[in-house]
């Protein structure tokens, strides 16, 4: 029987979850202090009918605040109009420069203004892993680390040997498997076991990293079981359910599917456009070292070290980190390990 484990770590500038399920990280979800809980998937608003494409049938909204989202018009809903108000639910984020999807609920009145707020994380876990015990405390905080650490990695490791590559672009996820240096006299089943296990990997990791969308899988060796496959990849596939879309292996060796997207990707979150990972997320870090190792040294004095980029966005937190450990550490501007190099000592 298999089990889910719910961790939370509730830090200074973020709040990370992360449901594991039989020891292995299944989702992890950051909600960052300033995000906007209108855009947020499961918040509802009323918005105004900005403008209606009836070529694209889409209608682009706008949320409360000036935020924007796109609606598609479907035939049982009713004719909406310009200008108009309608009440609609975020059913995913924006992502990578795209606007938010919102869901039509029913017609409306009045101006834009948020009608329900979206589920509180924890209980948003809670029906994920369909229990009520949620972990805090510093082991939970290092579990989440670790998840995060395993987030940013492109290729991964399969059991019992082999790779598996996956790779956003801005098209489809590119995934790979690749056998390395398993083989033996059974070669077909050797290549059968590993594209059965990168399936089910694979689902895992793309809902570890927040990923949907078209992806494409790249199975190694030829002449597969498409059948055996293909019921592998269902079942792997099915806590993304309801939207997933599973094709047929084609006779160049790929699988296709479509995965629903819903929140933003923590790649996304956690990384920039140029593939590093943002000064928020730097500064966010460097905080949680600085409360480390305030913790393993309760009368020391502290010592930080970042870029001058990090330094800066790490003002906001400071007043925080005062109020749990005191004036007793300071940050030093240091570029001796490139940008993203952290580091706090005890003196």
């Amino acid at each position: 029987m298999s089990e889910r484990w719910l961790f939370l770590d509730r830090g200074i500038g973020e709040t990370r979850g992360l449901v594991v399920h039989d020891g292995r990280p299944e989702r992890l979800v950051i909600v960052r202090d300033g995000d906007d809980p209108i855009l947020t998937e499961g918040a509802r608003s009323v918005a105004r009918v900005r403008k209606i494409e009836k070529v694209m049938s889409t209608a682009f909204l706008e949320l409360p605040g000036g935020a924007e989202a796109i609606l598609a018009l479907k035939t049982d809903m009713p004719p909406l109009v310009q200008g108009g108000a309608v009440e609609v639910e975020i059913k995913s984020e924006p992502r990578n420069g795209k606007l938010a999807v919102a869901r039509f609920i029913a017609e409306a009145q009045g101006a834009p203004r948020l009608t329900a707020a979206p589920t509180d994380l924890a209980e948003q876990m809670m029906l994920w892993a369909d229990t009520e015990e949620v972990f805090e405390g510093p082991e939970a905080r290092a579990a989440i680390d670790e998840a995060e650490e395993e987030v940013l990695l492109t290729v991964h490791p399969l059991p019992g040997g082999g790779t598996i590559s996956i790779e956003p672009t801005r098209a489809l996820i590119a995934v790979d498997v690749d056998l390395g240096d398993r083989g033996g006299q059974d070669s077909k089943k050797v290549t059968r076991q590993a594209n059965m296990t990168a399936l089910t990997v694979g689902a895992r990791l793309m809902r570890l990293k927040g990923l949907g969308g078209l992806v494409v899988y790249d199975l190694v060796g030829r002449g597969h079981d498409g059948h055996a496959l293909l019921g592998v990849a269902r079942k792997a596939f099915a806590p993304d359910n309801p939207g997933v879309a599973i094709g047929a292996i084609s006779r160049f060796g790929t699988m296709e599917m479509t995965i629903p997207r819903r929140r933003r990707s923590v790649l996304e979150i956690l990384r920039g456009p140029d593939g590093r990972l943002t000064t928020t997320t730097l500064a966010l870090r460097l905080v949680r070292m600085i409360e480390r190792e305030g913790a393993s040294s309760p009368g020391g004095r502290l010592r930080a070290f970042c870029s001058q980029a990090v330094s800066v966005a790490v003002e906001p937190y400071i007043p925080a980190v005062r109020d749990k450990l005191g004036a007793r550490f300071e940050i030093q501007i240091s570029d001796r390990g490139g940008p993203e190099y952290l580091e706090v000592v005890s003196k």
